[in-house]
Parts: C-alpha cells; sequence; structure tokens
C-alpha cells in the first residue's frame, strides 16, 4: 500500500549532504519495504566508500563556520526544528510506521518525543557554563570553556528511526558540532525526513548530512566513520557486540565516544504494589512496540505472594491487544521488523518451555496478517537459568519469574553484565530506595513503565554503554572543556 501525505516533499530518495539532495553515482541500490506486507516503499542508493568519504569531508569543512555561529542562532533553528517537525506531525508519524511497522499511537508518540529534544537543546544551546577557579599560585588564574568537540558521526537503528537521530542532532547542534547520519538500512526514510526539515529550518549547509548504505553495506560505513580523522566523535545505539567493534576500530584515532548499547530490564513488582498499576505499566514497558525498546521489560519479577494474581491480570490484557497493520484504526501493536527479530522470540520460548515453563498467552506467527506480525505471549515458571533471563529478547515475550524477598531478587536483576533500565514498583520508601541505590542499572523507574523524556540523563553501565543523552548533561559528551591560565594578575 502507498501512504498518502499532506507534504509528499517529506519523502526523499537521495542521500542529503552539504545542503543538497546528492545525486549518488553508485552502481547499487537497496529496497526499503513495508515490514507490515512485505511491498516496496522505495528503491535507494547504496552509497560506495569513496561517497562516504566526500561526506565526511564536506561535514568537516562545514565544521569551521557552523562552530563560530551564535549560540543564540543555533537555538532559533533548534526551536524552528522543533516547530516544523510538529506542525508534520502526521506525516512524520505516518513515515515511521510506514517503514517499522509500529502503530499510528506508538508512530505519533515518537515524533513528540523526537521533537521535544529540539525544543530542549534550542534552550541548552545557551547554558553551556564554564568556572573560573583559584590555582595554588593567587597572583593566577583559570577560567574554562566549552567548545565543540567537532564532527560526528551518528549510528541510528531501527526501533525508533527519528527519535534516534533527534535524540543525537539535538545536542550536538546545540554544541555547534556538525553531524552525518547513517540511518539503519531498514528505516532510512525518517532521517531523510528529518534531514528535508532541517533544511527548512535554517540549518547551514554541511550541518546536518544523511548518507544511506544497505544493511549489508552498514560495516563498510561504521568502519569509514570509526577510521577517519576528520570525525572526532561517534555516537552509536545499537548491540553490545557491535558497540565493542566500534570501540575497537575507533582507537586508532582515540575518538570521543558515546554509546547506547543493549539492555536485559528487570521490573520487579513488590508485595505491596499497586496491583491494577503494576500490570497497567509493565505491560507499557514490555510491549510498547512489541518489546523492541533497549528499555523495555526483558525479565519481570514478581513476589511470591501476589505471582498468579499478577500473572492472570496481565494475561487478561495481552489478551485484550489488537495486533495489526499500523495504519489500521483501533490497532494496539503492529509488527515486527523483520524474520530475524521473530525467530528469537520463538527461540527464548522454546528454550524456557524445554525448562519447565508454561506458555498461559501461547504466542505465534499471525501469517494470515502478513511476514512479520507475532501474537505476544506470555510465560509463567520461569527461572533464571532460561535464556530469556540472560539475553535482550527485543520482542513480544512477557516472562514471569517468582521471587521471595528484595535481596533474593536484586541478586538476580544483577546477575547480568547489562545495566541500562529497572523497574521498581511498590509502596514503601524504603524498599524504593534500597532498589533504587543497588540496582546496576543507569537508570531506575519507579512505579511507571513509561519514563523516557528529554529532561531525562538517557544511559547505561557496565555493558550497556556509557555517555547521557538528553537532560542537561546531554550536551556535555559533544563538547571538550578548555582551561585557559591568565598568570601574574597581582591583587
Amino acid at each position: 500500500m502507498a501512504i498518502t501525505l499532506k507534504n509528499p516533499e517529506l519523502i526523499r530518495s537521495t542521500p542529503f549532504i552539504n545542503g543538497e539532495w546528492y545525486q549518488s553515482k553508485s552502481s547499487k541500490s537497496f529496497d526499503v519495504t513495508d515490514p507490515a506486507t512485505g511491498e516496496l516503499i522505495i528503491t535507494l542508493p547504496d552509497q560506495t566508500e569513496e561517497e562516504i568519504d566526500e561526506a565526511i569531508r564536506l561535514t568537516h569543512t562545514a565544521f569551521h563556520d557552523f562552530k563560530k555561529l551564535s549560540v543564540y542562532e543555533r537555538s532559533k533553528c533548534l526551536r524552528k526544528l522543533h516547530d516544523l517537525m510538529i506542525e508534520n506531525l502526521d506525516d512524520l508519524a505516518r513515515i515511521i510506521t510506514w517503514e517499522n511497522g509500529k502503530c499510528m499511537a506508538d508512530s505519533i508518540g515518537e515524533i513528540k518525543y523526537a521533537a521535544s529534544y529540539f525544543e530542549w537543546f534550542a534552550e541548552e544551546a545557551k547554558r553551556m557554563y564554564g568556572h573560573t577557579i583559584q590555582p595554588t599560585n593567587q597572583n593566577n588564574k583559570v577560567l574554562t570553556f566549552k567548545q565543540p568537540v567537532g564532527v560526528v558521526g551518528l549510528l541510528c537503528p531501527f526501533n525508533f528511526p527519528s527519535a534516534m537521530g533527534a535524540r543525537k542532532l539535538a545536542p550536538a547542534f546545540a554544541a555547534g558540532c556538525t553531524t552525518i547520519l547513517k540511518p539503519d538500512g531498514q528505516t532510512p526514510l525518517s532521517s531523510l525526513a528529518l534531514a528535508y526539515l532541517a533544511d527548512k529550518a535554517g540549518f547551514p549547509k554541511g550541518t546536518f548530512n544523511v548518507v544511506v548504505v544497505s544493511v549489508d553495506h552498514t560495516p563498510m560505513c561504521g568502519l569509514k566513520f570509526c577510521e577517519s580523522s576528520l570525525i572526532s566523535k561517534i555516537s552509536f545505539t545499537g548491540s553490545t557486540p557491535v558497540g565493542k567493534l566500534l570501540m575497537g576500530q575507533s582507537a586508532l584515532t582515540l575518538k570521543k565516544l558515546s554509546m547506547e548499547l543493549g539492555g536485559n530490564a528487570p521490573v520487579i513488582i513488590f508485595d505491596d504494589a499497586d496491583l491494577d498499576l503494576a500490570v497497567d505499566q509493565a505491560i507499557a514497558s514490555k510491549f510498547r512496540s512489541l518489546g523492541q525498546t533497549c528499555v523495555c521489560a526483558n525479565r519481570i519479577y514478581v513476589h511470591a505472594k501476589i505471582y498468579d494474581e499478577f500473572a492472570n491480570r496481565f494475561a487478561a490484557k495481552v489478551e485484550q491487544f489488537k495486533i495489526g497493520n499500523g495504519f489500521e484504526e483501533g490497532v494496539t501493536h503492529g509488527c515486527l521488523i523483520n524474520d530475524r527479530a521473530i525467530a528469537k522470540v520463538e527461540d527464548h520460548i522454546a528454550d524456557a518451555v524445554s525448562k519447565g515453563a508454561k506458555a498461559i498467552v501461547k504466542g505465534g506467527r499471525l501469517l494470515e496478517l502478513g511476514p512479520h506480525f507475532y501474537k505476544p505471549a506470555v510465560l509463567i515458571n520461569v527461572t533464571p537459568d532460561m535464556k530469556v533471563c540472560h539475553e535482550e529478547t527485543f520482542g513480544p515475550l512477557g516472562a514471569l519469574i517468582k521471587f521471595e524477598t528484595k535481596e533474593e531478587v536484586l541478586e538476580y536483576c544483577n546477575d547480568t553484565p547489562f545495566g541500562l533500565s529497572s523497574y521498581v514498583f511498590t509502596k514503601d520508601l524504603n524498599t524504593v530506595w534500597y532498589m533504587s541505590e543497588w540496582l546496576q542499572s543507569g537508570m531506575v523507574s519507579v512505579n511507571t513503565g513509561l519514563f523516557t523524556d528529554a529532561a531525562l540523563p538517557f544511559g547505561g553501565v557496565k555493558e550497556s554503554g556509557f555517555g547521557r543523552e538528553g537532560s542537561l548533561y546531554g550536551i556535555d559528551d559533544y563538547t571538550v572543556i578548555k582551561s585557559v591560565t591568565l598568570g601574574n594578575i597581582y591583587m
């Protein structure tokens, strides 16, 4: 199915480089398909190594002027981009649903979330404060100020094709960096639409560039970004193995890095929790975008006293989902991105069932709807030795695990190399503080399953990465601190 937009100019068929819609000379191309139907959306050029090099060079050239642009001018551009995104909200959401498969309600939410970063950093651009420091020599003074790190390479995933780019672009622009973004080959149209709006918002040419390559050629592009001496920083969202690979490739040029990597988020439901709230919010966390989010619930720990009641209520809510094409009215959940995503869910279910877990909501492929539709599953009697407790499913599988004490569940939760997000449901302030203090994760969400916001420092610990996106700290990863000593100032 072809979609109709109010502004058809938002659908772009070429890369965006140095303020122009770039006509690639590549002899290769790749198809972008609708994951819900398998139908062709558009064919894009699969850019060559030489074209990636040229785009990097032009991004670097633009940096020399952009870093001198007044923070107030940068702020105006950021604010204008926010306004344009809201003006084009429905069109941008339809593009996400078309190329990603999520339902329209989720897509609309994503665009609002993405736009909020440009609004937030329009203000933060004016607040890159330094300090005055008194060294041991009373006749000297030390001044510090923040400067843009330079050209930033952005590598973004498929699951939030607009928001992941926005979360990186906004602080980079606010700091005075120029950017080159490579979207996932499965979902490039949202990034190209964002480039179109950034151009309309008045960003100088060369400050925001989008290159496009196929999934197969993504490693080539990533290597180009990492090894280029003209790129000063890489910001990547994706899997931990790929993040480790990019770190190794960046070592030659000692780049500044931000890594938002894999998760294995636990949800802990204590026996004093508001059960209705806990069920609703655990579902919101687990099944948002059918579990294809880095912070979605992967392991749901429920206190033994309320385990059965929670499981029954949780399952009943899941059975009420309406699975279908994201454009259809009333659909609550769309499809998964590809067959590999379904295969991983099936693998985790098979492993758990073989070790004694029981399906109280039997998931499965919905081939009558399309190749990538899958009914969510809910398992009980899940134990810590099962794959789902140690690997990120990244799909619609709710795994319920029983626990007795907070010390026991804390040990379960921390028994993972990952540490992105955790969720706690309880009315006891002491329990809130204890779990928040000792959970090994970068973010703890208490009594809510939806916490992401432009004001929040987003990021993880351990093998979930480093660096923070959003909040007053988000701009720091795109700056370097320069210190100036004023000597022989006599009092």
